[in-house]
C-alpha cells in the first residue's frame, strides 16, 4: 500500500521559502513509502534546467513525481505575457484534473533547476489510484483543488466579447459549468480588449472570440467546437452500447458508475455540462458522506472521474433530439446529426428552472439575472445588494452563499413561511444571518435597468403594497420544468411533462408492447421496454440529489433484469408508439407523487435542488 509511513510526532518536510505552500491539500508531498510504491510502476530519469515536462495545449501526457530539483508552473510560457503560477520541489507531483480526463494542459511545467523525476504513464496511474484508496484520495483531492485554483486565477483560454452579447454569455456559461479555466475580457469595459482586437485582426462585430495560447483564435465558436479544442469529451463511440445514458445529473452519473462498473459498455451524454441542476449549487450540506458539504460541481466531477475509471465514455455537448426503436435496440439522434445505438437507455435529463415571468427580464438574463448561484455568477455581483427569488433549498443555499460576498441579500418568497419548502438547517442559518433579509408573501412585479439590473419592484401579495429594492443582480429559483420536449411523441408523460414509469407507464403503452415481453413494466421503466427514467425527469420522483443517485443505481439493476429477458417483442421501426397527448396525473391528483412518494415537487437546490 502507498499510505503514510510517518512515525508518530514527525511531519512532512516544510515547503522551501520559494516553494508554493500546500493550499487546501492541493500541493501535498508524497511520503517516501508512496514514492517507493510508485517507483515500481514508472521510470526515473534526469531533467535538465529549462526542460519542458508538460506544455500548455498538449493533451494527455504522463504523471510526474519530482525527485530532485524544482519545477515551475507557468502560463503563456515563452511569451512576453509569461506568468509564474506555482513552484514545486522534491516529493510533489505534477498535473491537475485535465490529466485524468484527457483534456489539454492549461499551463506549462518546466524544470527551473536540473534534477530528477519519476515518470508514470497516466493510464497506469488510473489503475494505481483505483487500487490504493489512500493514494487515490490524495491525488484526486489535489487535482480537484488545482483545477479550482486555475479557474480562480483566470488561467487557460480567454473569451473576448461584450457583456450584452448572448453568444458571449453562452460561451462563458459553458466554460463555467464545465469547470474550464478561462478568463473573460469584456469588450465594453476592459482596457486590453482593443489591443487584443488589433493583435488578432478581429473586428468588434466578429466577437465573441476564444483566444488559446496566443496563437489560435476561434470566432464565435459553438459549444462543441470549444469542447473539441479543450478535449472536454471523448469522441462518439462506434457500434452498439449496452447502456446509453442521456443526461449527466446525479441520476445519470450514478447510472454511469454502476453500469460501467458492472461491465456494461456505457456511454454518458449531456447537452451542456455534467452535474445537472445540482451542478449549479454552491454547497450541498446534507448529502450523505460529506459532513462539511460539497459543491455540486465537485460532486459531479468526482462521479464522472469514477465512471471514467470503470470505462464509461462521456460526450459533452451532445443534445439528444429523438429516440426511436431500431431492430431490438434504440437509436438516439443528436442535434449535430450523429447517432448512437443502445440495447438499453436511461433517461436522466432532469429539469430546468422556470423563467420568471416579468416584463423586460429577458434582456437582463446572463448579465444580471441568473438561474444558478456559483462562483461564476457571484463574481459579477460586485459590492452591491442582490435579490433571490424562491422558497426551496436552492434559494436558501444561494442566499447564504451570496451573503458571504455581498452586503445584502433580499430573499423573496411567495409563501407565508420560510420553512414551508426549505430544510430546517437552512432556515436556521438564514434567520441568524445578518445580511439576509427575508420578505414573505412577496412577488417580483418589475425589473428596472437598461443594460444591467438597478432595482426590482416587489409587491406584498395580501396588502398589494409595492416597493423598490436596490439590487444589482437577481437570482431565480422558482420550480422546474422537465427536459422532455424531445420525448413527447415517444413516451407516456404525465400532465406536467414528466416521464411516467412502472404500472402507470405500462397502462399507457401502445397495444401489445408489454404482452410480448413475458414480464411487467419495471419500477423505473417507461412505456417502452428497455428505456428507463431516473431522477428529476421521472414522474413521482423525490427531487433530491441522494434519491436521484439512488434511482440511477436502481435503473442499472433494471437494465440487467431487462437484458436477462427476451427482447423479441421490442418495437421496431414504424411500430406504434404511445400517443403524445393524454398525460395523466399520479394517484391522488398530484402529477409528481406516486402511491409511495409523498414529497412536494418544489425544487430545493443542492441536496433538495
Amino acid at each position: 500500500m502507498a499510505g503514510e509511513d510517518r512515525s508518530p510526532g514527525t511531519a512532512p518536510r516544510a515547503a522551501a521559502p520559494d516553494e508554493t505552500p500546500d493550499l487546501y491539500g492541493a500541493y501535498p508531498r508524497l511520503t517516501p513509502k508512496q514514492i517507493r510504491f510508485l517507483s515500481g510502476h514508472g521510470t526515473r530519469r534526469p531533467v535538465a534546467a529549462g526542460e519542458v515536462l508538460i506544455r500548455e495545449g498538449d493533451r494527455g501526457g504522463d504523471f510526474y513525481v519530482i525527485l530532485g530539483g524544482s519545477v515551475a508552473i507557468t502560463e503563456y510560457y515563452g511569451t512576453s505575457d509569461e506568468r509564474l503560477l506555482r513552484l514545486h520541489r522534491q516529493g510533489r507531483f505534477l498535473g491537475e484534473l485535465g490529466l485524468l480526463q484527457g483534456q489539454v494542459a492549461f499551463y506549462t511545467a518546466h524544470a527551473r533547476e536540473a534534477g530528477e523525476v519519476l515518470v508514470i504513464p497516466v493510464d497506469r496511474l488510473r489503475v494505481l489510484v483505483a487500487r490504493d484508496p489512500v493514494l487515490g484520495n490524495l491525488v484526486l483531492r489535489a487535482y480537484l483543488g488545482r483545477r479550482t485554483m486555475l479557474v480562480g486565477a483566470g488561467a487557460g483560454f480567454r473569451i473576448l466579447g461584450s457583456r450584452y452579447s448572448s453568444d458571449t454569455r453562452r460561451l462563458r456559461e459553458f466554460a463555467a459549468r464545465n469547470w474550464l479555466p478561462h478568463r473573460w475580457i469584456d469588450l465594453e469595459t476592459d482596457a486590453e480588449a482593443e489591443a487584443l482586437l488589433r493583435r488578432f485582426s478581429v473586428t468588434p462585430e466578429e466577437t465573441p472570440i476564444v483566444i488559446w495560447r496566443e496563437e489560435q483564435v476561434l470566432r464565435n465558436p459553438g459549444n462543441a467546437e470549444l469542447a473539441r479544442l479543450i478535449g472536454l469529451s471523448t469522441p462518439a463511440a462506434d457500434g452498439d452500447h449496452d447502456l446509453l445514458i442521456v443526461g449527466s445529473g446525479p441520476a445519470g452519473i450514478a447510472a454511469a458508475v454502476y453500469g460501467s462498473s458492472d461491465g456494461l459498455a456505457t456511454t454518458l451524454v449531456d447537452a451542456f455540462a455534467t452535474g445537472g441542476q445540482a451542478g449549479t449549487s454552491s454547497l450541498i450540506e446534507n448529502y450523505l458522506g460529506f459532513p462539511s458539504g460539497i459543491s455540486g460541481s465537485e460532486l459531479a466531477e468526482r462521479g464522472v472521474l469514477q465512471a471514467r475509471k470503470f470505462g464509461a465514455r462521456v460526450r459533452i455537448p451532445a443534445e439528444a433530439t429523438s429516440l426511436e426503436p431500431d431492430g431490438g435496440h434504440y437509436r438516439v439522434t443528436f442535434a449535430d446529426g450523429t447517432e448512437a445505438l443502445g440495447r438499453t437507455v436511461v433517461l436522466a435529463t432532469g429539469a430546468h428552472y422556470r423563467r420568471l415571468d416579468v416584463p423586460g427580464i429577458a434582456r437582463l438574463e446572463g448579465t444580471s439575472v441568473f438561474y444558478a448561484a456559483t462562483v461564476y455568477e457571484a463574481r459579477q455581483c460586485g459590492a452591491d445588494p442582490v435579490a433571490v427569488v424562491g422558497g426551496g433549498n436552492s434559494a436558501g443555499q444561494a442566499s447564504l452563499f451570496l451573503a458571504e460576498r455581498v452586503p445584502r441579500v433580499h430573499l423573496l418568497i411567495r409563501g407565508a413561511s420560510l420553512g414551508a419548502g426549505m430544510s430546517r438547517y437552512l432556515v436556521d442559518q438564514i434567520e441568524r444571518h445578518p445580511r439576509v433579509n427575508v420578505a414573505l408573501d412577496t412577488e417580483v412585479r418589475e425589473v428596472r435597468g437598461d443594460d444591467t439590473l438597478r432595482s426590482v419592484v416587489v409587491e406584498h401579495i395580501r396588502t398589494k403594497e409595492r416597493r423598490a429594492l436596490d439590487a444589482c443582480s437577481l437570482f431565480v429559483f422558482i420550480g422546474a420544468e422537465p427536459c422532455t420536449d424531445w420525448l413527447s411523441d415517444v413516451l407516456a408523460l404525465d400532465d406536467e411533462g414528466f416521464v411516467l414509469t412502472g404500472a402507470e407507464a405500462e397502462a399507457r403503452a401502445a397495444p401489445g408492447v408489454w404482452e410480448s415481453q413475458s414480464r411487467g413494466c419495471l419500477r423505473l421503466e417507461t412505456s417502452l421496454p428497455g428505456v428507463f427514467a431516473a431522477g428529476d425527469v421521472r414522474s413521482g420522483s423525490v427531487k433530491r440529489v441522494a434519491s436521484a443517485a439512488g434511482e440511477g443505481a436502481m435503473a442499472v439493476h433494471h437494465v440487467h433484469d431487462h437484458l436477462g429477458h427476451t427482447t423479441a417483442g421490442l418495437p421496431g421501426p414504424g411500430d406504434d408508439l404511445p400517443a403524445p397527448s393524454g398525460r395523466s396525473a399520479a394517484p391522488g391528483g398530484d402529477p409528481h407523487a406516486s402511491a409511495t412518494d409523498a414529497h412536494p415537487l418544489h425544487m430545493t437546490g443542492g441536496e433538495g435542488r
